[in-house]
């Protein structure tokens, strides 16, 4: 049965849901806050609180934190000059230039609708792109499905921050430990080291808790010495709702960053940060106030954060249709559908589609809720980013070790999240980013059985059997710009750095 407008509006409007949004968005904007606390590790310690609930209910839960903090990173970047999370490296230029300037109250009123606007636009996108591009999927046999694996490994690499290698690395690593557990064709047990726990794979929750939430406070902690004591701006223009004239004078900026955000979410392994330097960029090419920017300029803000929130449901079109996150958040998202026993594509828009319409309606919804929660923390989240790393680490290590067993009462798990949590803290020492690494453990086993039936299929001439095939063809083209656009914005982005 398909699901109708009024279905829809009653499943996101049950107390269920609205509890779920209200949780969602409250604990996405005080993680965004917290310097140190990413959008992707907020979404792993949520997804095991999440495995008992209705799926609608919990996938709204985690969109609502996915959004919610990487707007949650603006309020610090105005405020403290510190970004919460990277996508809002760019707010922080022209945000604490204006908090200087005793105008931080108007970079927040800017920045929440900003970011509430960017959301929504996204928000449209995703309601009216993703049905028609989830019939692709019906097309997709064996080797559709490998290439799309692979599509999405090579892309996620360009995640690493500085070196794409890196990434590539980082995302080969996830591959060889998503072969652990039992042969796709034969059943015979591989790397498990005699663990009977291991026959089914690695857990991939408590490996995702581990890489991003544990070895993020690990880094709190190694750090915990070098903190220096942050000191709170006063905001003495605050005001809750932006005046028409605030709004009028970067209504066409938000516009147009909404637009280019949802354009790099929609191209998985961009996220936000790419996002919000390039609207950052063309609003300073389009404006008319250019000295403006890097002295408080309210069109930089406005273009970063419309852009970085917009990047969030652009990021969820790929991930819903075809199973490629457009993010790294989107990649953890990925697991938490998976949690609930939903594999995207076009059953997601059909079987579940009460489900799916659900959450994006919800999502739309959460960005509004999100502004209205927003202006309500803001004037006091300076208070909130005074906690100390001493206590806020131990609290989030208690969330990872119960999170960690709560999913299936299982305290092996805790040591797979702390065997994980200690793989992430090197990769992080070393420079390595741990998206690419969960990207590769949930994708690894999707592209060696892809491989394996579509070598069957050819008889062992994989190649000449692909090319005979069109949606493969568009893959491995896509592939390769994939492998190679990294590059490119690496030398381009060095460039313009050079220049500055």
């Amino acid at each position: 049965m398909e699901p109708t407008v009024q279905s829809v509006l009653i499943e996101v409007f049950t107390w269920e849901s609205l509890i779920a949004i209200l949780i969602g968005v409250f604990a996405g904007i005080i993680i965004g806050s917290l310097p140190g606390l990413t959008a992707n590790m907020g979404v792993a310690l949520l997804i095991p609180v999440t495995f008992g609930m209705d799926p609608s209910a919990a996938l709204l839960m985690l969109v609502s934190v996915y959004t919610s903090a990487i707007y949650g990173g603006s309020l610090i970047a105005i405020l403290l000059h510190t970004p919460g999370t990277s996508a809002s490296a760019a707010t922080a230029i022209d945000g604490y230039e204006l908090t200087k300037q005793g105008k931080a109250g108007l970079a927040i009123r800017v920045a929440t609708v900003s970011s509430v606007i960017g959301g929504v636009v996204s928000g449209i996108f995703l309601l009216t792109l993703t049905p028609p591009l989830s019939l692709i999927s019906l097309k997709f046999g064996p080797p559709e499905y490998f290439l799309v694996a692979v599509f999405g490994l090579t892309i996620i690499g360009s995640i690493s921050a500085g070196s794409v290698a890196k990434g590539l690395i980082s995302g080969a690593l996830g591959l060889l430990i998503g072969t652990i557990g039992l042969d796709v064709s034969s059943g015979f047990p591989r790397f498990t080291f005699g663990f009977l726990q291991l026959n089914s794979g690695i857990a991939f929750v408590p490996a995702m808790i581990g890489l991003f939430s544990l070895s993020q406070v690990m880094m709190l902690a190694a750090k915990a010495h070098k903190q220096k004591e942050i000191i709170s701006n006063p905001i003495s223009d605050w005001k809750y709702i932006p005046s028409w004239n605030e709004i009028k004078k970067v209504k066409t900026t938000i516009m147009r960053s909404s637009i280019i955000g949802v354009l790099v979410g929609i191209l998985p392994g961009a996220g936000g940060d790419i996002a919000s330097w390039v609207s950052y960029n063309e609003a300073k090419r389009f404006s008319k106030n250019k000295k403006e920017f890097g002295n408080g300029s309210i069109e930089g803000v406005s273009a970063s954060e419309a852009a970085n929130n917009a990047v969030t449901g652009g990021s969820l079109i790929p991930l819903l249709t075809l199973g490629i996150p457009g993010s790294a958040t989107a990649a953890v998202l990925l697991g938490g559908l998976m949690i609930q026993g939903l594999v995207p594509g076009r059953q997601l828009f059909t079987h579940y589609g009460q489900i799916t319409y659900t959450v994006i309606v919800g999502f739309i919804f959460a960005n509004l809720l999100m502004g209205v929660v927003g202006m309500l923390l803001a004037k006091h989240l300076s208070k909130v980013t005074m906690v100390p790393n001493r206590v806020l680490a131990p609290l989030v290590v208690v969330f990872c070790v119960v999170g960690s067993f709560a999913l299936g009462n299982n305290f092996f798990d805790v040591w797979v999240m702390i065997a994980f949590g200690l793989i992430g803290f090197g990769m992080r020492l070393t420079g390595f980013h741990p998206a690419p690494v969960v990207l590769g453990l949930i994708l690894g086993p999707m592209t060696e059985k892809g491989f394996r039936q579509s070598m069957l299929l050819s008889d062992g001439n994989l190649l000449s059997y692909m090319i005979g095939r069109p949606i493969c063809v568009v893959l491995l083209v896509l592939i390769v710009i994939a492998i190679a656009s990294p590059f490119i914005i690496e030398k381009k982005t060095g460039k313009k750095l050079g220049a500055h």
